[in-house]
């Protein structure tokens, strides 16, 4: 009688044992089908990126969205590199130019505000 049981338990170890290494092989397939999807969808992506590039579209060629965001980009770029005659001012130094040249508002002003004002920029 107890080789018997020992027998069942043993199936019954091993049945377990044979489930959890198809549990275990199906999980890694799935682990290996999402990481294969996620690989396809990134170099989608890169191909995505680089398809204006390689048909060497003009910016005018490019959607509304895309050209208007390049432009303020631009835009700010130049406007970070122009170099002046004299360093960048201060909003206390604008304000006391606007102080001397008594400009209406001058205290709620901001800093480029007080530059456009008094023609810095």
């Amino acid at each position: 009688m107890a080789k018997n049981k020992q027998k069942k338990a043993a199936k019954k170890n091993a049945k377990k044992a044979k489930d959890a290494a198809a549990g275990v092989k199906k999980a890694g397939q799935a682990a290996t089908v999402s990481a294969r999807k996620a690989e396809q969808a990134a170099a989608a992506g890169v191909r995505k990126a680089k398809e204006p590039a390689a048909a060497k579209k003009a910016v005018a060629d490019l959607p509304q969205k895309t050209r208007t965001a390049a432009g303020k980009q631009g835009t700010a770029a130049a406007r970070r590199t122009r170099t002046s005659a004299s360093p960048p001012k201060t909003r206390a130094q604008l304000y006391e130019i606007a102080k001397q040249r008594d400009l209406p508002g001058r205290s709620r002003m901001s800093r480029d505000e007080l530059a456009r004002a008094l023609g810095e920029r």
